[in-house]
């Protein structure tokens, strides 16, 4: 029987349960039985590993029945146990949805990364793991127009998806993807990309290499208007959407927002701070009782981790909204953009807030 049917009990013998059993106690011992078993919980098993590129894997998921499914270009959380403690991270689905159900997330191993390299060099198929419910809404518009992809390094997967999708539709309008790596080796979906250019007119990609010398030539370098101009001459007709480090999208939307018939960008980076605010802010976290002297111009989510408190977080970029919590008091800075916010009783986000002054955290 489908994974899909069998990942949680019966819906009666929940609704018998429900009364006299704690959602966490039911997960412990069910999952006992079936490591998919929960009692609402998104949970995926690995059911298929393979290599993309010299440092990415894509890792194919069977969610169980709490999964509600998403749309190409979308992300979604992940969580694994690493030494002892569980970690939460944001990745993009690579793929577009499918009919048995099953999704895709591309992983690029990153020098340093925790969580990048367990899954790199240790997950393997059989293994479970928790999964949050999809976001993000760079998605497929219903706009009939022509399009742009901008992509650099992992920023690729999102936009993969949806050239997937596009592609499953049988490329109905123009779509150019201008696709940035260091080397050739790290190009993720290279030959796929070709062989869906080679099938459709409607769809051309380019890749530019910033490291490596490409038929005796130079390297491409980084995005810039020359490459542009050269590549998508009309980009006065085209929306436009770019993915990738937060320079590289920083630099994409100089030369393009303004000039094109749309914009939109996430980076899975952030770009550098623009806030300079200087000397400590007092916080205090009123469930725990605790109060704490932290950096100014820190986010609040690394300000915290450094003091040993581990909210929970997915994204780090302001995307997920895992690390929101609530602000009684004080006035808060986004630390990107250097917006401040001082309404007394409003949520923000930790991992893009920064202390402009003392503050008052439900946490």
């Amino acid at each position: 029987m489908n994974a899909v049917v069998r990942a949680a009990p019966p819906r009666g013998f929940k609704r018998l349960l429900r009364s006299c059993i704690a959602p966490d106690v039911f997960d412990f011992w069910a999952a006992k039985v079936d490591p998919m078993w929960s009692w609402e919980r998104p949970l995926a098993r690995i059911v298929e590993r393979r290599a993309e590129s010299a440092d990415a894997i894509t890792l194919v998921l069977q969610p169980n029945r709490h999964w509600r499914g998403f749309r190409a270009g979308q992300h979604l959380n992940l969580s694994v146990e690493i030494d002892g403690g569980a970690v939460t991270r944001s990745y993009s689905l690579s793929d577009a949805p499918r009919a048995d159900g099953r999704l895709a997330i591309t992983v690029k191993r990153i020098e340093g990364g925790r969580f990048s390299n367990h899954l790199f060099q240790r997950a393997c198929v059989g293994d479970v793991l928790a999964i949050g419910q999809a976001f993000g809404d760079m998605t497929w518009t219903q706009d009939d127009g022509a399009w742009l992809f901008l992509a650099a390094g992992s920023g690729i997967t999102p936009l993969m998806a949806l050239v997937r999708e596009h592609a499953a539709r049988g490329m109905p309008t123009p779509l150019t993807l201008l696709y940035w790596a260091r080397t050739r080796q790290e190009l993720c979906f290279a030959d796929e990309l070709l062989a869906l250019s080679d099938a459709h007119p409607n769809f051309s990609v380019h890749c530019m290499l910033t490291r490596e010398v490409s038929d005796g030539a130079a390297p491409d370098g980084r995005i810039d208007a020359a490459q542009l101009a050269s590549h998508v001459p009309d980009l006065a007709s085209r929306r436009v959407y770019a993915c990738g480090p937060g320079g590289f999208v920083e630099a994409a939307r100089a030369l393009v927002d303004g000039q094109a018939r749309g914009f939109h960008a996430e980076a899975f980076t952030p770009p550098p701070s623009r806030l300079d605010d200087s000397g400590e802010a007092i916080i205090t976290l009123q469930r725990s009782g605790r109060t704490l002297t932290v950096p100014r111009g820190q986010s609040l989510l690394t300000a915290l981790e450094e003091q040993g408190i581990k909210p929970a977080s997915g994204c780090r970029m302001g995307i997920c909204n895992t690390c929101a919590c609530g602000k009684s008091s004080g006035t808060s800075r986004h630390v990107h953009t250097g917006e401040s916010t001082a309404e007394p009783v409003s949520a923000l986000r930790l991992c893009v807030s920064a202390a402009a002054s003392d503050l008052v955290l439900d946490l």
